[in-house]
């Protein structure tokens, strides 16, 4: 609950954000270990203007997570307090709550923020493709490196 009312007054902090860009992340192998995983990925940040930027980055999971997933690809909307993007601005620690399902496909969901002084917001849904038997539903945090 803490989670959500959290991510509830960072929403309501970040006044009409610009949308800056895209971000897509390739994520590794994962195995849910009941009550939490990890993941490692790699991400390429898009900005509006064309200039791309290349991060890392790791997702923890909290809660139930079950299965194997093969991997896949996570997508959202990136949108920021001000349009002024650089290198290294999606760089930090993003909390939010987080969602998939796989049984052979699957999708999954995630809503994000954080990020350089909390001014950035992945897209409140993210789009992620995956292969595997999974089933994750808990907190997720992100660190993008």
């Amino acid at each position: 609950m803490f989670s959500i009312a959290f991510l509830a007054s960072a929403a309501a902090d970040a006044r009409e954000p610009f949308r800056v860009g895209t971000l897509t992340c390739d994520t590794s192998a994962r195995v849910g270990l009941v009550l939490g995983s990890r993941q490692e990925m790699r991400c390429v940040f898009l900005a509006s203007d064309g200039r791309q930027y290349i991060y890392t980055g790791l997702i923890r999971r909290l809660g139930l997570d079950i299965g194997i997933t093969r991997g896949g690809t996570l997508l959202w909307r990136v949108f920021a307090r001000n349009s002024q993007i650089g290198r290294g601005t999606l760089r930090g620690s993003y909390v939010g709550a987080s969602g998939n399902v796989a049984l052979g496909l699957g999708l999954g969901a995630k809503l994000l923020i954080g990020g350089s002084r909390r001014s950035v917001v992945l897209q409140p849904l993210s789009v992620e493709g995956l292969i595997g038997i999974n089933l994750a539903l808990g907190v997720a945090n992100l660190t993008l490196r």
